[in-house]
Parts: structure tokens; sequence; C-alpha cells
């Protein structure tokens, strides 16, 4: 065992502190992109009702013609930051300001050092996973806490000094932008002034966000504001990784876990860099699915409520609370889930619904489901490693079309988790079974976006904390590489929207499939060879 003095490792931490935060004071103070203020005095008619602005997302079918003629133009005596024209382009090309774009070029000046830091990045958490887990390095510190708090003060900082630099994807931070300014003039009329495919709870993020850019001295930083709730949900997320591992394992790997998580360059190209919203998405998930494992169902309910409220994609992960349902068998517990769900889902919901028919919003995910009718979306997966990235979905493949793969697929992946979880007989197990649905959803589904198996890093780490086998730090150290080398192929170098078929698609669609596969050979040996001697058992603190 060795031993790491403490004081040098804090005084490290308090030199990056002190940096991150110089110069993120530094980047704000010179940072002059967006210069005038936004006026919220009257609503903002960014999109006529019935039509689509574009594809959201960022993920356009090549060659599909954008929707009719819109123009976003905000008064300019209020300070328009942007005026934003589509004008029926082609191959997901787009218009704003004027200035044609393809996603390629997407903030591209810092593609080289995102690269290397990335390399860089993954060496040094490989040598950080052996002085910890090899060596068992134990830290001699009396006030332990503080080191953490200064790992995520200094990414945060350096989050923030970034952010308003990197543009991340024009047509994604100017959709963001039309709607937190239609929130901020009208909230209850959202979706009667613009045709966002969002359901309603982020709205209110992007409200908030829309009034605080109204302030003339915080509209200079409008681009930051959007992407703020995405950079403080991933220190959120690494904070409570670390909170949940520190009941269970030792302080040294719950410092790692957090220190990973947090410079993980798959977590912050999304939210840093894209201008995404995932890493919002991703603390509910893990959050509800930590508060499942605790058995407390009822605020796991409120936040996997909240979740699909937020993504339509927060469906792949009610199983996991059927399944909790089912191994507990109290009806009190059923009564408990049905009424959270049901509230949470009317306080959320209400607001937006007065004036609307009453069905609205079923219409509003039956029309986000079936937005992109392709076997895959950008997502390196099983269909893309075929070659089927944009390919209709109602083609054939061999006996069935591609969504009727997609959707056995699912139906198998969910059973493969229930009769995981009926085997372990153990709450803890809720982590691995949310792993396995996110990563065999994205993996063998169809329609899937390259952006969807982003909470898999997250969950691995979750799932390592309860199970304790280091393979689940293999597969989220694999799971981040794979989600950062989709990302960053489609915000850099995807051709016309979509991601071309080369190398590149291939090795990591095939290491998606090859992972999916280690985390069901990981999940078949805790059934079998573990919970028959007891269960799962938690390790010493020290």
């Amino acid at each position: 065992m060795s031993i790491l003095k403490g004081r040098k490792l804090k005084i490290a931490l308090i030199i990056v502190l002190l940096l991150s935060v110089g110069i993120s004071f530094y980047s704000l103070w010179n940072y002059r992109g967006e210069s005038s203020s936004i006026s919220t005095s009257r609503p903002q008619q960014t999109f006529k009702p019935g039509e689509r602005f574009a594809q959201h997302g960022g993920n356009h079918s090549p060659g599909r013609e954008m929707s009719p003629k819109h123009d976003l133009t905000l008064d300019a005596k209020a300070g328009s930051p942007w005026r934003n024209n589509v004008d029926n382009n082609k191959g997901g090309m787009h218009s704003f300001g004027g200035n044609r774009f393809d996603r390629s070029a997407s903030s591209s000046p810092y593609a080289v050092p995102l690269a290397v830091y990335t390399v860089l990045f993954f060496g040094v958490s490989a040598a950080a996973y052996s002085m910890v887990i090899c060596k068992n390095a134990r830290i001699q510190e009396k006030k332990k806490s503080t080191l953490i708090w200064m790992l995520l003060g200094a990414g945060l900082f350096l989050r923030i000094a970034a952010a308003p630099w990197i543009p991340g994807h024009p047509f994604d931070i100017n959709l963001f932008k039309s709607w937190a300014i239609s929130a901020a003039n009208n909230l209850t009329g959202f979706y009667s002034i613009s045709s966002s495919d969002y359901p309603p709870f982020y709205i209110y993020i992007l409200y908030m966000v829309g009034k605080l850019a109204s302030v003339s001295t915080m509209s200079h930083y409008f681009t930051l504001l959007i992407k703020l709730p995405s950079i403080l949900a991933d220190v959120a997320t690494a904070y409570l990784l670390y909170k949940v591992a520190r009941k269970y394992v030792s302080f040294e790997m719950s410092l790692m876990i957090a220190a990973f998580y947090t410079f993980n360059p798959a977590i912050f190209i999304n939210s840093t860099f894209w201008g995404q919203v995932d890493s919002f998405f991703t603390l509910i998930v893990v959050a509800a699915i930590h508060l499942l494992s605790q058995n407390r169902m009822g605020w796991s309910t409120v936040l996997l409520a909240a979740a699909v409220l937020m993504k339509p994609q927060g469906i792949i992960y009610l199983p996991v609370l059927m399944f909790e349902l089912f191994r507990v068998k109290r009806l009190k517990s059923w009564f408990i889930v049905a009424v959270s769900g049901w509230v949470t889902a009317l306080l959320i919901v209400a607001p937006f619904s007065f004036g609307q028919d009453p069905m609205w919003l079923f219409k509003l995910y039956s029309r986000t489901l079936n937005e992109y009718p392709y076997a895959s979306v950008n997502a390196f997966n099983f269909f893309s490693l075929l070659g089927a990235n944009y390919k209709q979905d109602t083609s054939k493949l061999l006996l069935f079309s591609y969504h009727t793969w997609g959707m056995l697929f699912i139906v198998i992946v969910t059973l493969f988790s229930w009769w995981m979880y009926r085997k372990g007989r153990n709450g803890k197990f809720a982590s691995v079974a949310a792993l396995v649905q996110i990563a065999g959803v994205f993996t063998f589904s169809s329609s899937m976006h390259e952006r969807y198996l982003f909470p898999a890093a997250a969950l691995a780490l979750l799932a390592y904390t309860y199970l304790q086998d280091k393979r689940l730090l293999w597969l989220s150290a694999g799971f981040s590489l794979t989600i950062f080398i989709n990302t960053y192929s489609i915000f850099y170098n995807s051709v016309n929207g979509g991601a071309p078929y080369n190398f590149t698609l291939f090795m990591t669609s095939l290491l998606n499939v090859l992972l999916c596969v280690f985390l069901a050979k990981v999940v078949w040996d805790h059934c079998f060879l573990k919970v028959r001697h007891g269960g799962v058992q938690d390790c010493a603190v020290d």
C-alpha cells in the first residue's frame, strides 16, 4: 500500500482551483460576443403552431429540405444578439445571421486541443486507476472533504471559462435561445407561440435562462447562460456519485470517481462544447435510480416522471421502477408510485395546458417519437455497424424492418433486465439494470441519436459503487470513450448532418456492441456467482 500525502495533493488542487477561478474571471471580463440586451417586453413569434422550424438536435437527414421559411427576428432596438433565417436549406445546412454553416464547422478551432486533452485524460485516468486499485494508495489528510470541493470547483470554473468562447452547435444553441425568450415572454402560452418538440419540464429551466438573459448586464453571456444548467448538472452529478460512493468504498476511490466524471471529455463536450442538455437529464436519472436503490420509491418516481417530461427517452428507465415494485410486492408502494407520478406530471404539465387540445401532450410525444423514422440517427450502434445510418426504418433487414427489429430488441433487453433484477433480489441492482436498459436500447434499437448513450458513463460508476465490480469501472471508461468519439465525430466531422460510413463509425459501433456483450457477462456473473453466496456485500469505509 502506498501513501499519498494529502498536503501535496491539497496544494496541487488549490493551485488548479485558483488558476481556474482566475481564468474564468479573465474569460468573462474579456468576452463581448453578445453585446446587446434582449427584450422580453413582447411575445417572440418564433414559429407558427403546427410548423416545424427544423429538425431539432442537429440530426438532419441528408438531402431533406427544411420546413417552410421562418424568420426569427428580435427588435433591433431591443438589442438582438442574433437574426435567424432558415431558407429551405438542404442536407443539414442552415443559415444564422446570413452565414451558412455545416455541422463539421462547429467550433472547429478547438477540435485538435480537445482530442489531445482526451488522450491525456484517459492516460491519467489509467495511472490513477493503477494507484488506487492496484497499489491500494491511501491519502493522508485530516479534512478530506476539502479535496472534493476544490476538485469540483476547478471543474466548474474551467467550464465557465470555456463556455462563452465555444459557440456550441449553432442550430441547437440558437433554438434554445429562441425557446428561452419565448418562455420568458409567455410561459403558459409557450406551446402556442413556438413549435418546440421538447416536453414541458426543461421549458421551466429555459424560462429562467430567458429571464436572466433579459437583464442588460447578463445579455452578453446568453450562450453561457444556455449552457449553464448542464454545466452545473455536470458538477452536481459528480458530487452525487462521490456522496453515494463514500458510503460503500474508500475515500480515494470516491474521489477518483468524482474526478473521472468531472474532467471526462465525454461529459463536457456535450454541455460546454455542444451546448446540449443531456447532463441535466442524466442528473435527474442518476438521482432517481439512486433513490430507488435506497427504497425511496416516492421521490424516485417524482424524478423519473420529471425525466420523462424532459425527454421522451426517459421512458427507457421506467421498467426499472416496475422491477422494484414487483420485487417488494407491497400495495402501499404501488399507491405511492401512482400518486407521486400523477401529481408530478400534473404540476409540470398543467400551466401549459390552458387553451390547449386535451390531447396536446400525447400529440407532442407522438410527433417527437415519429420525427426520425430511420434505423439510426448518427448513433454509432448495431444498425450503423450494418451501414444503416439514416436508412429508413421501414427498410427490410432479413425478415423484418429495422423498426420491427428495434422494437424486438427493446423487448429482449427489458426482459433480460427483469430477469437479472429477479435473480439479484436486491434494490442495489437498480443501477446496473438502468445501465443495461440504456446501453442495450441505444445499441440495438432504431431511431437512436448520437447523444442517447450519454447517461451510461454515470450509471456505470453508480453501479460500481453498489456492486463493487471493477469491470464496471472499465465499462464506464469504455462507454465514455464511445460517447466521446460519437459526439466528437458528429459535432466536428459529420457531412451535411450525417455521419459517413468510415473506419471511426465502424470501430466505435463495434465497440459499443462488444461493451454491451461484456455488460451482459458482468450481470450474468453477479446473478449466478455472487448473489447465491449472500448477495452484494458493502465494504468498510476507511
